[in-house]
């Protein structure tokens, strides 16, 4: 759920053609952001205020009041005098006659009238239930969790991240309605009932404009026997009004399905940031206008719906700011969904007008901001200042920002190609112009990741080609560049925003060409090849040179063995040394740990023991900072040497030989393996891995040194540090066996891979299940 203000939702109409846009209210003032509320919604309010006070409360306290009326008269001995209330009584006069008479006629009345209040309590009570449940029973089945793994550009590379939200269920063929925001750049897509049950999904198709994506739930998968869906419907977002009950129902913050209550606050709620909320370059707020309410929501809720109380959709859960929430009306929802479902994207027509609304609020029409050049309103011979009132026959008009998302509706919802009229006025004389839109492409194409350049690329659509300014849409444009990367440390190096025009010799006019050049100069080699780039920056054309192609191997240099004792030491400080009841300027190490199975051990030495002498020499260690002496000392030796060590234990002098022996090998010296399909890094355990973890000396496994961030083998649960010690129960010890089992596993696409591994103390299991349609 976004948690800033961004969007906006609608209710409009379009031409008949476009079925991703809402007709045009005939009756705006009902709905008109700045109009007051019709009496009915008036006599809601102050009904909603006085429910608010219950029955039993007016009972209650009206008896306390006749209690203390009669206890303090000046008739009844007991209260008179006790407090101020019964001394300002005592000084008026006793009542007459008749104020008795109407008092006993009072009293009955009283108790009647309190009966039937509480009685009316509890009717309404029992009919906000009724609602509640008929939207529970309607809706709640058909909410969907929603867990997604997507891809955008970052650093020079594809990034993968998780996210989870909400949807529903909006036909018994598995369409399920959504935000873009959590699914439209999804690589997998997994969907949870609301009984539990998993099901994945595909996305059909995303429309950043509006926040909405529809999903197709893989009904083939599901079990023979399984519950049929159950499928909520749509309402008419029209008739909402201000003050009528909702609930928002999803999945919060990634937890069960849930539902909350409140009323609509608002039919017309935007961002007051024009186009603060973007999404793939668009502005959402240009077609959207909320449905505010206080319904409480949380991240996660966005892509559930939100009801009214007869269980229909009114709209789908976009945003929260503070305590309201913003909902995209139903009938938007409901025809881009529509949409979505037949063809993946929304068609809409440009024309290149920009509008704002009317400087002076008393003239009637829509004010033109701007004209974008060579646009087909450029060549109709638009021009800011004018002013339009009616657009292919609909009258328009706006005055605040609220009123523009129905004209850009009306805009966006006609025919490319086809011819239309547009009223309008230029320094007071009318105008007449004709219209010809044309076809409208996204703000920005999907990126593409380069690994041998470092860089993620994409195309030019028609609007970013305009906003980079340049005359057509030839090139492939950086969209962001890892700064250790190739392009990074040519000279000079790529920036995001750069054209690249030529590769080589080789034209570049799309992404399509520079893969295709790349994979042509890089076939075959095992280092990368220096080539000459050509790319525009701004108004400059540049030359660099870049190293594309794979990284070259590093060779890793064979360590000379070294001597190896064994043991883990701490300096005797001359504070440490006081404090064991030593000479403040003794000069030594405490043994703080003596590995299994190592020249230390077999020698005798134990934890405890301290050391002043290696052969007579002194170990001139007394600070923090001398922690390596020891070891230095240690070094001078040959791997067979034996060597006397002279110090203390327990009081007693002590003084052994040992022989020294080879050291293990360090963790950054094993073979280890990057899985770059499942995106997880093994290596051989190290003598320090089995010793900290407590292992058997013949204990097989591999330690897993690094899980790339939702990748498959991350979405499995796998983590840092885990020791795999089975993939499909065959245990796993050599890196080279594990690296043939993973390329048979890809070479075979395995719907299901189990891996058992050690977590500390404890083992699991671990299921893989790789989408290789989407990989």
């Amino acid at each position: 759920m976004a948690s800033i203000p961004d969007i906006a939702n609608d209710q409009i109409t379009p031409p008949k053609k476009s079925k991703a846009l809402l007709r045009i209210s005939t009756n705006t003032a009902k709905r008109h952001p700045r109009t007051s509320a019709p009496p009915k919604h008036r006599t809601k309010a102050r009904n909603l205020r006085w429910r608010s006070l219950k029955a039993e409360d007016v009972f209650v306290f009206s008896f306390i009041g006749l209690l203390l009326l009669f206890a303090c008269h000046p008739d009844n001995p007991k209260g008179r005098g006790k407090n101020v209330l019964c001394r300002c009584w005592s000084q008026t006069k006793p009542l007459s006659d008749d104020a008795l008479k109407l008092m006993n006629i009072f009293l009955p009345f009283f108790f009647v009238l309190c009966i039937s209040l509480s009685a009316k309590a509890e009717y309404e009570t029992a009919d906000s239930s009724l609602a509640l449940n008929s939207a529970v029973d309607s809706v709640y089945p058909a909410i969907v969790r929603i867990a997604v793994v997507s891809e955008k550009g970052s650093g020079g590379r594809m990034m993968k991240s998780r996210a989870t939200g909400s949807g529903v269920i909006i036909d018994k063929t598995g369409l399920v309605v959504t935000n873009h925001h959590v699914a439209g750049k999804a690589t997998r897509i997994a969907c949870r009932l609301h009984d539990g049950e998993e099901v994945m999904a595909d996305l059909l198709g995303a429309d950043p404009m509006t926040d909405l994506a529809v999903l197709r739930l893989r009904l083939s998968e599901r079990p023979e026997k399984a519950i049929p869906l159950t499928v909520a419907k749509f309402g008419n977002s029209d008739e909402v009004r201000v003050g009528d009950p909702c609930f928002a129902m999803g999945s919060p913050a990634g937890l069960s399905q849930s539902v909350t209550r409140g009323i609509i606050s608002n039919v017309a709620m935007m961002s007051p940031n024009r186009g603060s909320f973007r999404l793939d370059g668009e502005s959402v707020g240009e077609l959207v206008r909320w449905l505010g309410h206080d319904a409480v929501i949380f991240p996660g809720n966005s892509g559930g719906p939100l009801v009214n109380d007869k269980g229909e959709i009114i709209g789908i859960n976009e945003v929260g700011i503070g305590s309201l929430g913003g909902a995209i009306p139903a009938n938007l929802a409901q025809s881009v969904a529509g949409e979505l479902k037949q063809s993946g994207y929304v068609s809409r027509c440009w024309t290149g007008l920009e509008c704002q609304p009317m400087l002076d609020s008393k003239r009637r029409g829509i004010l033109v901001a701007g004209v974008i050049e060579d646009s087909p309103a450029d060549r109709a011979g638009f021009a800011p200042g004018d002013v339009l009132t009616r657009y292919d026959g609909h009258p328009v008009h706006a005055t605040i920002p609220e009123d523009l998302p129905p004209f850009n509706q009306l805009a966006y919802g006609m025919i490319p190609g086809k011819r239309f009229k547009v009223v309008g006025l230029r320094a007071g004389k009318k105008m007449v112009w004709s219209l010809t839109g044309m076809p409208r492409e996204p703000a920005y194409a999907k990126e593409k990741e380069l690994k041998t350049w470092g860089l993620t690329v994409r195309d030019f659509t028609l609007m970013s080609s305009l906003e980079a300014r340049r005359s057509g849409k030839e090139g492939a444009q950086v969209h962001s560049v890892n700064r250790g990367g190739p392009s990074a440390s040519a000279k000079p190096g790529l920036f995001a925003g750069d054209v690249i025009v030529k590769v080589g010799g080789h034209s570049i006019r799309s992404v399509k060409d520079l893969l295709r050049v790349t994979h042509e100069i890089t076939k075959g080699k095992r280092e990368p090849v220096p080539t000459l780039i050509t790319l525009e920056r701004d108004l400059a054309h540049l030359l660099t040179v870049v190293s594309i192609g794979p990284e070259a191997e590093e060779n890793q240099p064979l360590q000379a063995w070294k001597p190896w004792l064994g043991i883990s030491t701490q300096v005797l400080t001359k504070d440490l040394s006081q404090a064991l009841e030593l000479p403040r300027n003794t000069r030594g190490i405490r043994i703080i740990q003596v590995f299994p199975e190592t020249p230390a051990e077999r020698a005798g030495l134990q934890s405890g023991d301290l050391l002043f002498r290696i052969d007579g020499q002194i170990i001139m260690a007394y600070r923090t900072e001398d922690t390596e002496v020891f070891g230095n000392m240690i070094k001078e030796y040959k791997t067979d040497a034996t060597i006397r060590l002279s110090g203390l234990r327990a009081g007693t002098p002590l003084d052994l030989n040992v022989t020294l022996d080879k050291r293990p090998p360090p963790a950054n010296e094993l073979h280890q393996y990057e899985e770059e399909t499942f995106e997880f890094t093994v290596r051989e355990l190290s003598f320090g891995d089995r010793v900290f973890a407590r292992l058997e000396k013949d204990q097989s496994g591999l330690l897993v040194d690094n899980v790339e961030a939702a990748g498959w083998a991350a979405l499995a649960g796998l983590m840092q540090g885990d020791i795999l010690l089975e993939i499909d129960g065959v245990s796993t010890n050599q890196v080279n066996d594990f690296e043939k089992r993973m390329k048979e596993i890809t070479r075979n696409k395995s719907k299901r891979i189990v891996f058992f591994v050690r977590r500390g103390i404890h083992t699991l299991f671990l299921k893989l299940e790789p989408d290789w349609d989407n990989e």
